[in-house]
């Protein structure tokens, strides 16, 4: 990029790869949303607790995504300073040495359930001593041993190890690279140096894969610039800066807010995400993981995929049935806030993708009475889901992080019942974003540093994120709901040998 289109730039492009959808989002240098484009994407099934993605499509969707979002905004794609690009955690994406696609695993993939179960019995506490964390189904260390042992032709095709928003950045740029925050996030670096580790790889049964691992870099540096070939593909302008990206936890924190050490954001969204940033590590083997994104910058995350996923089954199950509601997710927190809570209201167990406490883990809705209505099912829906994302906070309190406050992201912020239910049943104030695109943003946000558009994160923050509305704590619900919690906690206990009898 010339000097003179340098100093005209304008505008951050953020790009946000989920399981289900990927978007690309314009934003003014004061976070303004300019334009916008999303595309569901297209996952398969092909065995029972497998979820895979065709990459090919994939890149496909991202190109018409950003093509889109330029066009609407109707601008000079040179007055673009930079991209950053955020997905979702974990799974597993391979490409060959041409770079054409081997396989693509989405993060609810459980196909390496037992696995992991047996590379936890034999070197967990080893692997959480070096990564901090512990082997589980989905993690992308697991599904590359996974198919090391199960699909060796496919091993042996490899030549590159990437994550979802990798891939999409190796489609833009033509490097194969990965950053930190997702590298660290999926197990793969030793922490808190944030550096690969062959002993941590041998741990995994992967003492022969160090060759697939991409080229490391912080999530802010520029890993590469727009091809001549992706430019016309996209509508991008060639040359134009990418960088690393981020886990999407990490960007989505950023784009709600949080960035200092001692505070917390918790995104509902596909997966339950209650996250603290600090400027160490905690180290304690009962938190799920930790991730590192630049120097003396960790969060200490607490998740599993239960949380607004529950909410978006029940509504593709049962509102839409037919097509016969506008607004399904208006009906249901219409339905919602007609109910008066009481004591004997259903619950909810929200293990539809099992959960952190095991894979065999199921949903149900208990205690259904006659009386009870579509509204009682779904505040009990609702209810599970924050009390869930409550057994995460606990755990994250328990291994002594610390936090007064925290910003509320993902799907499950936009609802008009929801964040006041989550203030209440967590005891915590809360913060709703005003981004409702937290993810793209928290990604346009590194990308404005790596551009030199901001000097830090902190600037960076400041400058493009606001709060949209604040919930304060009601102590008559919270005392209710601390009474209701440890019911559903019961609940848990007593089918846990349900779900894990052979």
């Amino acid at each position: 990029m010339s000097t003179t289109v340098a100093e005209a730039a304008t505008y951050l492009l953020g790009l946000d790869a989920g399981n289900t959808v990927i978007k690309a989002v314009l934003f003014d240098l004061e976070g303004r949303q300019i334009a916008m484009h999303a595309i569901d994407g297209t996952s398969s099934i092909p065995a029972p607790g497998h979820a895979e993605r065709d990459l090919n499509e994939l890149w496909a969707t991202a190109q018409v995504a950003i093509r889109k979002t330029i066009e609407t905004a109707g601008i000079d794609p040179r007055r673009i300073a930079a991209i950053g690009c955020a997905g979702h955690g974990n799974g597993l994406y391979l490409v060959d040495a041409a770079g054409a696609p081997v396989v693509g695993i989405q993060s609810l993939d459980t196909r390496a359930a037992s696995l992991s179960a047996s590379l936890s019995a034999a070197n967990g506490d080893a692997l959480h001593r070096l990564c901090l964390q512990k082997p589980w189904p989905s993690q992308t260390p697991v599904l590359l041993a996974w198919i090391r042992q199960h699909r060796p032709e496919l091993y042996a095709r490899a030549a590159t190890l990437m994550l979802c928003k990798d891939f999409i950045n190796f489609r833009l740029t033509g490097e194969r690279t990965s950053d930190i925050s997702d590298m660290s996030g999926c197990g793969l670096l030793r922490l808190p140096e944030a550096a690969y580790d062959r002993d941590l790889l041998a741990l995994y049964g992967l003492d022969d894969a160090e060759g697939l691992l991409p080229r490391l870099v912080d999530p802010a540096a520029v890993a590469g610039r727009v091809t001549a070939e992706a430019a016309a593909v996209t509508g991008l302008a060639e040359g134009t800066p990418v960088v690393g990206g981020y886990f999407d936890v990490v960007s989505s924190a950023l784009g709600s807010g949080v960035v200092n050490a001692g505070e917390a954001s918790i995104i509902a969204g596909t997966w339950s995400i209650n996250q603290v940033f600090s400027a160490a590590p905690v180290v304690d083997d009962s938190v799920f993981m930790v991730t590192a994104f630049g120097p003396g910058r960790f969060i200490n995350i607490e998740s599993s995929a239960t949380s607004a996923a529950n909410l978006e089954w029940y509504v593709r199950s049962f509102v839409e049935r037919g097509h016969h509601h506008d607004d399904p997710f208006g009906h249901c927190n219409d339905l919602i806030a007609a109910v008066t809570p009481a004591e004997d209201d259903p619950l909810f167990l929200p293990f539809l993708y099992g959960s952190g406490q095991g894979a065999s883990y199921r949903a149900g809705f208990f205690g259904l009475a006659g009386w009870h209505g579509e509204g009682h099912v779904l505040r009990a829906l609702f209810e599970g889901v924050m009390f869930e994302h409550r057994r995460h906070i606990e755990v994250l309190r328990e291994a002594g992080v610390r936090f007064g406050s925290a910003v509320l992201s993902g799907g499950g912020s936009r609802s008009p019942v929801w964040p006041q239910m989550f203030a209440d049943g967590l005891g915590v104030p809360l913060t709703v974003a005003e981004a409702r695109e937290t993810g793209a943003l928290g990604a346009a946000i590194g990308a404005g540093v790596g551009a030199g558009v901001f000097a830090t994160y902190e600037d960076g923050v400041a400058a493009m994120t606001r709060p949209k509305a604040s919930f304060t704590p009601d102590p008559a619900m919270s005392a209710h709901y601390d009474r209701r919690y440890q019911r559903f906690q019961a609940l848990v206990a007593a089918l846990k040998p349900f779900w894990t009898a052979p």
